[in-house]
C-alpha cells in the first residue's frame, strides 16, 4: 500500500531536485473545486449582449433619423442667420414671435416673388423655341440638304420623330415616373415645412433654449457656451448679410450688362446670377453665367460671348477686391480653408454641407482662436519669405561676379600679379 499522511491523502515523494511534483488530476474525471466558471462571467456576457444590442438599436435609430437630424441642422443655421434681424426687432419692443414671424415673412415673399419670375420666364422661353421649332428644322433640313446633296423633307422627318420607338419608349417611362416625380415634390414640400417650423422655433426661443441648455451646465460652462452661441451667431449672420450683399452688386452689375445687350428678362436673369453664384459655392458662378449665357445666345452669338467675357472679368474683380474687403469682418477664413471645407461639406452632408461650411469653419476657427494663445513674430527675413545669405547664395553671387567680369580686366589682373 502506498504510505498515506494523517488525513488520509496520498503522500507527496520529494523529487530528487528537492521541488515538490505537481498533483495529477483527480481520479474518474471529477472536477475540482477551482474549475468552476467564475460568478462574474455570465454577468459579463449578458453586459456584452446588451451593450451590443443597444449599438445596433442606435446605429439603426440614427440610419433611420439622418434626414431629421439634417433637417434640424439646416434649421439651426437658417435660425442662427436672422438671430441678429430677430434681437434687433426684439430690442426695439416687438414680440420675439411676431419679430421671428415678420422676418419669415419677408423671406417668403421674396423667395416666392424670385420663383415666381423665374418660372415665367422659363415658360416663356420653352413657348419660344416651341413656336420656332419648325423653323429650326428648316434651316436644319436646308443645311444638311445643301452640304451633303440630300433631298430631306421637314414631314418626312416629323413622321419618322413620330413614330419611332425611341419616342414612345420615352413618352412611356415619363408617364410612369409621374408618380415618382409627384412622391419627390410632395416629400420636398414636406421637408421644407419641417425646417421652416424647426427654425421658426429656434429663432422664436432663443433665449428659453439657451436658458434650458445652460441650466443642465456648471457656471464656467455655461459662459463657455454662451460664447460659442454668439461666435456662431455672428459668424453666420455675417456670412449671410455679406453673401446678400455681394449677390445684390453681381445682380445690379449684370443686369446693366443684360439691358444694355437687349437681352429679355434681363431683371431676372441678373437676380439668378446674383443668388446662385453667392450662395452655391465653388460651381455657383458657372451655374449662375450658364443661363444668361444660353437666352443671349438666342438674340445674338456674340452676346453670349460677351457675356462669358464679363463674368470672368467680374469673377476676378469679386474675388480679389470685392469679397476681400466685405467679408474681411464678418468670415474671415482663408480662401484655400474655404475651398476645402465646402469640399469637405460635400463629401458629407451634400449640397447642405456645403451651404453651411464656410460658417461652420469659420465659427470653429473663431472659437479656438480666443483660446489659443499667441505670441509676437520674430523680425526674421525668412518669415518674410526671404532667404538669408546662406552657402548657395554665395556661391551663385561668386559665379556671376566671375561671369560678369571682362576679359581685359582679368588679363590686367593677372599681369599685375606677374
Amino acid at each position: 500500500m502506498a504510505p498515506t499522511d494523517e488525513t488520509g491523502q496520498l503522500a507527496q515523494h520529494a523529487s530528487p531536485f528537492g521541488t515538490t511534483p505537481p498533483t495529477g488530476p483527480p481520479a474518474g474525471g471529477a472536477a475540482g473545486p477551482n474549475s468552476r466558471m467564475p460568478r462574474w462571467l455570465p454577468r459579463a456576457m449578458a453586459l456584452a449582449l446588451a451593450l451590443f444590442a443597444v449599438f445596433q438599436l442606435g446605429s439603426w435609430a440614427f440610419h433611420e433619423l439622418t434626414g431629421l437630424l439634417i433637417n434640424i441642422l439646416i434649421a439651426f443655421f437658417l435660425a442662427l442667420a436672422i438671430e441678429p434681424a430677430v434681437s434687433w426687432m426684439a430690442s426695439r419692443g416687438m414680440r420675439r414671435g411676431l419679430a421671428t414671424f415678420f422676418v419669415f415673412f419677408a423671406v417668403l415673399i421674396v423667395s416666392a416673388g424670385f420663383v415666381t419670375l423665374l418660372g415665367s420666364m422659363l415658360a416663356g422661353q420653352i413657348i419660344k423655341i416651341v413656336e420656332d421649332f419648325p423653323n429650326y428644322l428648316d434651316s436644319v433640313i436646308n443645311w444638311i440638304n445643301a452640304h451633303f446633296n440630300t433631298d430631306l423633307k421637314r414631314v418626312d422627318v416629323q413622321e419618322g420623330l413620330l413614330r419611332s420607338d425611341w419616342l414612345r419608349n420615352y413618352v412611356q417611362n415619363s408617364a410612369t415616373g409621374v408618380l415618382d416625380v409627384s412622391a419627390q415634390v410632395l416629400g420636398g414640400l414636406f421637408q421644407l415645412l419641417t425646417i421652416t417650423l424647426f427654425s421658426f422655433y429656434f429663432a422664436a426661443d432663443g433665449p428659453r433654449l439657451r436658458r434650458a441648455l445652460c441650466s443642465v451646465l456648471p457656471p464656467a460652462k455655461q459662459a463657455e457656451v454662451l460664447r460659442a452661441w454668439e461666435i456662431a451667431v455672428n459668424k453666420t449672420g455675417g456670412y449671410i448679410y455679406s453673401r446678400g450683399l455681394m449677390a445684390l452688386i453681381s445682380g445690379v452689375a449684370h443686369y446693366v450688362l443684360l439691358q444694355s445687350l437687349n437681352v429679355p428678362y434681363a431683371p431676372v436673369l441678373a437676380v439668378w446670377v446674383g443668388l446662385v453664384s453667392q450662395f452655391i459655392p465653388t460651381i455657383g458662378t458657372y451655374l449662375a453665367g450658364a443661363l444668361p449665357m444660353l437666352i443671349a445666345f438666342t438674340v445674338d452669338p456674340w452676346y453670349a460671348l460677351w457675356v462669358l467675357v464679363f463674368v470672368v472679368i467680374y469673377q476676378q474683380f469679386e474675388n480679389y477686391v470685392l469679397q476681400p474687403k466685405l467679408t474681411a469682418k464678418t468670415v474671415d477664413i482663408h480662401p484655400a480653408v474655404a475651398f476645402g471645407s465646402v469640399i469637405a461639406g460635400t463629401a458629407l452632408l451634400g449640397a447642405v454641407g456645403a451651404l453651411i461650411a464656410i460658417p461652420a469653419v469659420a465659427t470653429l476657427q473663431a472659437f479656438l482662436g480666443a483660446y489659443v494663445k499667441r505670441y509676437d513674430v520674430t523680425d526674421d527675413p525668412r518669415v518674410h519669405g526671404h532667404r538669408g545669405r546662406g552657402e548657395g547664395s554665395g556661391l551663385l553671387t561668386r559665379a556671376r561676379a566671375l561671369w560678369e567680369r571682362r576679359p581685359g580686366e582679368q588679363d590686367s589682373t593677372d599681369d599685375s600679379s606677374s
